[in-house]
């Protein structure tokens, strides 16, 4: 039986719809954010921004908003010469802004919006593209150690779910799990970074960790993130094939991203037809990523209101 924070909002509605990219609509606010620390830069040098990122995607009817903690960690603050007490201050500082996002946006709401604590993978906070192949050089031990330093404050800034998301290792789920298990209270999700219709980045096939969810305690739903918009329907499939818990999906716009010159290249893919026909393989939270802002997420927000997805 499903269980878990989305389950009132699927029930009332039949599908849940997320946000887009923070950093999408922080740069679509004029920010450059081409450097280490990304969006989280943000959190110490201009939080309100943060805050207007959110209260856009609520303003388009996100059912759930993301935190600005993707790329934020103790260690990633340290190289930027950010010591430990303030980067936990941050980090707590990014599920405050969301949770006041919503307080200010929709304070009388039937179906109060989830914020979710964004647990980006670890080779995010390199900032050297290794989150999209997923080849790691650190060992278990190390990347055990960093999530668990970052899901210990997060967890304690009382997010409604973790979002464990862009994995792109299969290694790394396993570990993500075990920390998941061992918290025992909090909800997570897991959505995998896929590099084409069958498997995570580093090669290992989505039906092998959608299993390991399946098995797993206190996961409330899994799929996929930034990635490319065709690839999506057939990657739901393999997934249902071994789980039945909901299905996450927000993919890019199908752009793809240059770690060397930290821009976008390429043109993007129709979205809503993606996100269409993920939902009819069977996907019910449904949002985007990378390049999909605000305006793309009304869009969505005004067709899943029509309830033309259910001839789907």
């Amino acid at each position: 039986m499903t269980s878990g924070p989305f389950v009132p909002i699927l029930e009332a509605r039949g599908l849940v719809v997320l946000d887009g990219g923070l950093a999408t609509a922080l740069e679509d606010q004029g920010y450059l954010l081409a450097d280490e620390l990304w969006s989280s830069r943000l959190l110490r040098d201009d939080p309100e921004a943060i805050a207007m990122a959110h209260r856009r995607y609520l303003d388009a009817g996100a059912d759930c908003i993301t935190t600005a903690s993707y790329q934020a960690s103790c260690a990633g603050f340290a190289a930027a010469g950010i010591g430990r007490d303030e980067a936990t201050s941050l980090l707590t500082r990014s599920t405050e802004l969301a949770r006041k996002a919503i307080e200010e946006e929709k304070p009388s709401a039937a179906l109060s919006p989830m914020v979710a604590a964004s647990i980006g993978p670890y080779a995010a906070f390199l900032a050297d593209g290794s989150e999209y192949n997923g080849r790691y050089e650190a060992d278990p031990g190390a990347i055990e150690a960093f999530h668990k330093d970052r899901w210990t404050t997060l967890a304690g800034s009382d997010p409604d779910i973790m979002a464990c998301e862009t994995i792109p290792n299969g290694m790394e789920v396993e570990l993500l799990l075990d920390i998941l298990e061992a918290d025992g209270q909090r909800w997570a999700w897991l959505s995998f970074c896929c590099g084409d219709g069958g498997h995570l980045w580093d090669g290992t096939p989505i039906e092998e960790v959608a299993a390991l969810c399946d098995r797993a305690s206190r996961v409330a739903a899994v799929g996929v993130n930034c990635t490319a918009p065709h690839l999506v329907p057939s990657l739901i499939h393999k997934i249902r094939s071994t789980t039945d818990l909901p299905i996450i999906v927000y993919p890019n716009s199908g752009e793809r991203y240059d770690a060397a010159t930290r821009s976008w290249r390429g043109f993007g893919e129709p979205w809503m037809t993606a996100i269409k026909a993920s939902i009819r393989a069977g996907a019910s939270i449904v949002g985007g990523c990378c390049r999909i802002g605000p305006d793309r997420i009304r869009e969505l927000r005004e067709w899943v209101d029509s309830e033309e997805w259910k001839a789907l």
